[in-house]
């Protein structure tokens, strides 16, 4: 899950050298979301 939620961020770290990325609910909601919705995933989730 972690690797999911930081797949973005370290394939784009390069181009994002020095700044700072703030990971908050709005963050994960929007790349989890499908991975949330399978509901034999959920519960290991939540």
């Amino acid at each position: 899950i972690l690797e999911k939620l930081m797949e973005d961020i370290s394939f784009n770290a390069s181009s994002n050298s020095g700044s700072k990325i703030e990971i908050n609910s709005d963050y994960v909601g929007k790349h989890l979301d499908q991975l949330i919705s399978n509901e034999d995933l959920s519960r290991f989730i939540l």
